[in-house]
């Protein structure tokens, strides 16, 4: 048997399907971010990076770079083992301790990612409560959905940030049976925010657990950087909170704070917990750095979303389609993953501007996009520069420029933006 061909035939599909995916290889510069080192073809030229999920910038904050450089000079390089197995180092101690005041919670857990944070949590909890129904926005990340399906248990999923939808669900299952309500606040790819406080409302009225992504909000939104939540005042409202380590606060990792006996009972059954290395006390103290700079520090916050707003004005005087976003996330719509891949391969080699393509299955068909993610050291001339490129790539492709008189509407609204090309008026 030739064991080769089935996976030749399945990458086939990929490419039939167009999206198959072409990694860049990037060297970040430490002190001059967002530059990096774009190397291919044997050549290397530096380029700008405009989609990074180090958001703040706190990947090459000075202090973020010195506790991670000081924990490896002490400590070596790995964790050393499990956490039950000699793996459970102080400054991850210190970690888990900083996210559970951050948030005002009892307990915190880390884990290695944010995908691994999710999967294991979710189906931890699910699995533990009897006959528990998990109630699922429809737009979730894949990591959430991966846990609610190893749950198990029953699910039922509601359509985007519809409260309606939801309450209509929690009432046919009944006040008395185990629910759990898993949803984000921040939801990257179009960048709208969840009804937060509805949800908790529906929640406490019908008796539901919650258990609320963060990974997109935390370090940039609410007084200290504890997300949406906090920013809202709904923190201590919310059953758990799940976060990452690796947008925001610059470095890896993803973690749940929450009520003590919840979060010891996935420390404790959890296997996606239990059976992995625990991350190393280089990047925990790193991460520990970066919280608690960004808890006293706003200046990172406002300088992102002075530019945020920035950029959302300019490529939208140019009629460039940017579609509505509420967040730091500014998506500008293709609508085609062709247009789409040949856009960024333009904006790369012409421009030296670097913006990863989205297309299916990130977003839905006929939503293929560019998600552009400005910080604070984005400035007013590099935001000048991005229009500059954009225009001159809408151009040379022919992809359509947005209406004069109506803006794109989101794809999580479900409707196909109207767009006409530039000469269209």
């Amino acid at each position: 048997m030739n064991y080769e061909r089935f996976f030749e035939e399945a990458i086939d599909q990929v490419r039939a399907e167009r999206r198959y995916r072409v990694f860049a290889d990037l060297e970040r510069i430490a002190g001059a971010y967002p530059k990096a080192i774009w190397r291919a073809d044997g050549q290397a030229k530096e380029i700008m990076v405009w989609c990074s999920n180090d958001y703040l910038g706190m990947g090459q904050h000075a202090d973020v770079v010195a506790a991670m450089q000081n924990a490896a000079g002490r400590m070596g390089t790995g964790a050393g083992g499990t956490r039950n197995i000699s793996g459970t180092n102080h400054p991850l101690v210190d970690l888990e301790v900083e996210l559970a005041e951050l948030h005002g919670k009892e307990s915190a857990l880390v884990f290695t990612s944010g995908f691994v944070s999710n999967e294991a949590s979710i189906s931890t909890i699910a699995r533990l409560l009897p006959n528990c129904l998990v109630l699922s926005d429809e737009l979730n990340h894949a990591s959430m959905i991966e846990g609610v399906r190893r749950s198990g248990t029953e699910k039922k999923i509601f359509r985007h940030n519809d409260v309606a939808h939801l309450e209509s669900l929690l009432q046919g299952a009944g006040w008395g049976r185990a629910k759990l309500i898993v949803f984000e606040s921040v939801y990257s790819m179009d960048g709208d925010i969840a009804p937060i406080r509805q949800i908790v409302e529906l929640a406490e009225k019908y008796n539901a657990m919650t258990y609320i992504d963060e990974v997109h909000a935390v370090g940039m939104y609410g007084a200290r950087g504890g997300g949406i939540t906090e920013r809202d005042g709904l923190g201590h409202r919310i059953d758990v909170i799940e976060g990452t380590l690796a947008k925001a606060f610059g470095t890896l990792g993803g973690y749940i704070a929450g009520h003590r006996s919840v979060v010891d009972a996935v420390r404790s059954y959890a296997p996606g917990f239990i059976f992995t290395t625990a991350l190393p006390p280089a990047v925990a103290a790193a991460a520990t750095a970066s919280i608690r700079h960004l808890k006293g520090s706003s200046v990172e916050r406002e300088m992102q979303q002075q530019q945020v707003a920035r950029t959302k004005d300019v490529l939208s005087a140019a009629r460039l389609p940017v579609m509505p976003s509420a967040t730091h996330i500014v998506p500008l719509l293709v609508g085609d993953p062709e247009l789409c891949k040949q856009a960024t391969d333009r904006l790369l080699s012409r421009h030296n501007i670097y913006i990863q393509p989205i297309n299916y299955p990130t977003v839905p068909r006929g939503t293929e996009r560019l998600r552009i993610t400005p910080g604070p050291f984005h400035s007013d001339a590099l935001i000048d520069g991005l229009r500059d490129a954009l225009v001159e790539t809408w151009d040379a492709i022919g992809i359509p420029y947005a209406t004069a008189g109506r803006p794109v509407v989101a794809a999580s609204d479900r409707i196909i933006p109207l767009l006409v090309p530039k000469s269209g008026g």
